[in-house]
C-alpha cells in the first residue's frame, strides 16, 4: 500500500544516476511526487551549487518519477511541508539530516509525515556531483596535458 504525496528534498546540483535512483525510490512510496529543490541561498552544508537554481528546478521537473518540482523557501525550509502536507519526506542515504531531530521538529509544528531514509544507489562510482565534478577536472586536465591521446 502506498501514501499519497511523497516530499523528496535536495540540492540536485549536477544530475547523476544517485539523484535519479533517489526519485524513483521516492515515488514508489506514494501516489504524488513533490521535490524541493534547494535555494542556491541556503546550500550551505557543501560548495555553493555549480547550476543555478531555476535550472536545477527545470532539470528536476523533467524527470519521469517527479509530478511537482518547487524552488524551497528562502528562510524557512519547513513552510513548503507546511502548504504540501506530505504522508512521507524522503531524504537520501548522504543528507546530513538527524531523523529523530527532524521528526521532532515537525512534531512541534504539527506536521505529522513519516520520515523515510533512501538507501545508497551502488551501481557506478559517478553518484555524487562532488565526484562528477571531480571526474572533469581530472580528465581536464589529462586531455590538455596529452593532446595526442584524441586522435
Amino acid at each position: 500500500m502506498t501514501a499519497g504525496r511523497i516530499v523528496a528534498t535536495g540540492t540536485f546540483d549536477i544530475l547523476h544516476p544517485g539523484h535519479l535512483f533517489y526519485l524513483e525510490e521516492s515515488k514508489k512510496l506514494g501516489d504524488e511526487l513533490v521535490v524541493i529543490v534547494a535555494r542556491d541561498t541556503n546550500v550551505k552544508h557543501k560548495p555553493h551549487p555549480v547550476i543555478p537554481e531555476e535550472h536545477r528546478l527545470r532539470m528536476v521537473a523533467a524527470l519521469k518519477p517527479v509530478d511537482k518540482a518547487i524552488l524551497g523557501d528562502k528562510s524557512d525550509m519547513f513552510r513548503p511541508i507546511e502548504e504540501l502536507r506530505p504522508d512521507i519526506i524522503t531524504i537520501g542515504f548522504n543528507q546530513m539530516f538527524d531523523e529523530i531531530k527532524l521528526a521532532g521538529q515537525l512534531k512541534a509544528r504539527n506536521l505529522p509525515p513519516k520520515i523515510v531514509r533512501i538507501g545508497k544507489y551502488t551501481d557506478g562510482e559517478l553518484c555524487s556531483s562532488r565526484l562528477v565534478v571531480q571526474r572533469i577536472i581530472d580528465k581536464r586536465s589529462h586531455d590538455q596535458h596529452h593532446p595526442a591521446d584524441h586522435f
